[in-house]
């Protein structure tokens, strides 16, 4: 005799649904924290820029005893994609220097030097968020003896500025702004 009731193994609608809403809470909590994983390596760029823009520059101060300005390279960026860095002209900046990055670029860099070029502050900007402010990061080497505030070269929002409060440490990459460094991440 066959049972009336059998089963045949499949899954229950209510199985199914309940798979479903533990896959989209999981999906809830994660896409967040992906994408606040994808700024922050994305502002981790300028840093790691500028702290090869310092070793550049030192190691061009030791062979020839100044350093270097450069403008802004590149000159615009796309706030929502990488742009493709560009040297303002061969040989002069950071193309003298023996500095450019790897790849495409979300930041802008300049380098802004003291009249007697013997100290220099780097600056690198980019609105990653996309909330319209700029996050400015900044590293100022001051000249030997001296307490000379060293202005980097203007980025859209901001100029970055040693030792007028702004910059908040010294030979150290850091924001050049309260506000830079803390977006949405």
């Amino acid at each position: 005799m066959k049972k009336l009731n059998a089963r045949r193994g499949g899954f229950t609608l209510i199985e199914l649904m309940i798979v479903v809403a533990i896959i989209g809470i999981l999906a809830a909590i994660a896409i967040p924290n992906f994408l606040r994983f994808q700024l922050k390596a994305k502002s981790s760029e300028g840093k790691t820029n500028l702290a090869a823009i310092r070793t550049a520059e030192e190691s061009y101060f030791a062979e020839y005893g100044d350093y270097i300005a450069s403008g802004l390279s590149p000159a615009a960026h796309d706030k929502n994609s990488k742009t493709e860095f560009a040297h303002a002209s061969a040989g002069v900046g950071f193309d003298q220097v023996g500095w450019s990055p790897e790849g495409d670029v979300f930041f802008t860099y300049a380098v802004g030097i003291n009249s007697a070029a013997s100290g220099f502050m780097a600056s690198a900007a980019a609105d990653i968020d996309a909330d319209t402010t700029e996050q400015i990061w900044g590293y100022h080497k001051p000249a030997a003896g001296t307490t000379t505030a060293i202005t980097g070269v203007a980025h859209a929002d901001e100029t970055c500025v040693a030792a007028t409060g702004k910059l908040e440490v010294d030979e150290t990459v850091s924001p050049c702004l309260s506000t830079s460094g803390n977006s949405v991440f």
